[in-house]
């Protein structure tokens, strides 16, 4: 593990990974500044967290002057890599690194990298699910990242016969340059082109969680995605694969595989040098959406990659019926069954929420645009919607682009907020109904992020009379 005593490092955002990586730095030794850009006032909280060590505080601002003598600057997730105080670092050849890059150099135990444009974490947390059952060889199966829970935090307690899965963001595979020995892409669809700027700029920072993997990592590919497949030629090791019909009848031969997790005639079945082995039924999936089989298939795929057999698969995904804000059924009210899909901050994602219910669906749609395109939303609007209620900073556009779309739903509404949103979908409502918060869009314009959006929805969902 590399000797952090003296070196200067600035650490930019102080949430989570920042803070935690402040601790993780500073309790070895290195002269850490921690900096970011909101008022002390505003972080009061976070710094009497740290108050037992010497974290250098610089607030309010992203003053040149914390470079000088820096030899590594790590900007957290959140922090755009054009911000001056990074362009000024690369400009000075400081080197740069985040806590996922630290923590995988440091680990002692195999990783497993999970990202995608969609279902990270559904399928980080099953991932996790199956090998915790599994536990063959193994002391603990530690689950972390991007899902919530940097896993620098407790590098301390991680053994070598341990295992780490670590769900992996765009933001964080930008600056990467380590590979996780497992390291598994979802799908590849445009998001946070705002911060991107590019499809390819996008796809390049996904690619680095294969780019660095050696001869004997695995990648495990999603075959129903043509973004996934198309970082077949970053793979440098073993390959698995994953989708919902068998390769060769989806027409989607790759290159010869280790094995293949798919659905055979109503089963989840793992194929292997020409035999194929039961899962589980389908069933006893609980999840909801054909995306979220995709998930629960990808999940097989990732733990059977590390080791785990068809009954610790079963037993991981029997009883699983999501992670908060992902499909989240709240209650029913007015006759209808609500849903908070507050995780969906993306045109894409919200699609693959209006694609699970086959009853009439009252949908709140709306946030902040991240640059990406909407019309196929707007024509799936069209088909599946009976009331649109869109609020936030895209309200008006998603409005216009689903009347510009054809004969749709039966009324659309506009609203400033959430709660206003709330309110008109209860005025909405009808008997048999689904109410689904599937935004489409980030949370920023009025929340935090699409946790906090989520657990409002739920707050005033629940105080509906």
């Amino acid at each position: 593990m590399q000797d952090w005593t003296g070196v200067h490092v600035v650490v930019i955002g102080a949430a989570r990974q920042g803070t935690a990586l402040a601790r993780f730095l500073a309790g070895r030794g290195a002269a850490v500044i921690l900096n970011d850009g909101r008022p002390p006032a505003e972080l009061a909280d976070t710094r009497a967290q740290l108050a037992d060590l010497p974290v250098e505080w610089v607030l309010g601002g992203h003053p040149l002057r914390i470079l000088d003598g820096a030899g590594l600057v790590c900007p957290s997730g959140g922090v755009p890599l054009d911000l001056p105080l990074v362009a000024e670092a690369r400009r000075r050849r400081i080197a740069l690194s985040n806590d996922s890059q630290i923590f995988l150099d440091a680990a002692p135990c195999p990783t497993i990298g999970i990202t995608g444009s969609a279902g990270k974490t559904t399928t980080t947390t099953l991932a996790g699910r199956i090998l915790e059952a599994d536990g063959a060889g193994r002391r603990r199966t530690w689950v972390g990242g991007n899902i919530g829970n940097p896993l620098i935090g407790v590098l301390d307690e991680i053994a070598a016969d341990d295992l780490a899965v670590i769900e992996l963001s765009s933001f964080q595979l930008e600056l990467m340059r380590s590979s996780p020995q497992i390291a598994a892409v979802l799908n590849l669809t445009p998001n946070h082109l705002d911060r991107h700027g590019t499809m390819a700029a996008y796809a390049a920072a996904k690619a680095n969680i294969l780019n660095f993997q050696t001869g004997s990592g695995t990648a495990v590919l999603g075959r129903d995605d043509p973004g996934a497949r198309s970082l077949l030629p970053h793979v440098k090791g073993r390959l698995a694969t994953f989708g919902i019909g068998a390769p060769a009848a989806a027409g989607q031969p790759l290159q010869p595989t280790s094995f293949d997790v798919h659905v055979h005639e109503g089963e989840i079945v793992l194929a292997s040098g020409g035999e194929r082995t039961a899962v589980m039924p389908l069933a006893e999936v609980e999840l909801r959406g054909e995306h979220n089989l995709r998930n629960v298939l990808a999940a097989c795929a990732i733990a059977h990659a590390a080791g785990a057999g068809a009954e610790a698969m079963r037993s991981g995904v029997r009883g699983f019926r999501g992670v908060e804000h992902r499909l989240e059924f709240v209650r029913s009210w007015g006759g209808a069954d609500w849903y908070n899909d507050s995780i969906a901050t993306a045109p894409e994602r919200a699609m693959a929420a209006l694609r699970s219910f086959e009853a009439p669906v009252v949908l709140l749609a709306g946030g902040k645009d991240k640059d990406l395109p909407w019309e196929d939303f707007a024509r799936l609007i069209v088909k599946r919607v009976r009331h649109l209620v869109a609020f936030g900073e895209t309200a008006g556009m998603i409005a216009g682009l689903v009347r510009s779309a054809g004969d749709g739903p039966d009324t659309i509404s506009t609203h400033r907020g959430l709660r206003e949103a709330v309110a008109a979908a209860a005025a909405a409502v009808s008997p048999g109904d689904v109410v689904l918060l599937s935004p489409g869009g980030a949370s920023f314009d009025e929340f935090k992020d699409f946790a906090e959006r989520g657990a409002f929805f739920k707050r005033w969902v629940s105080e509906l009379p």
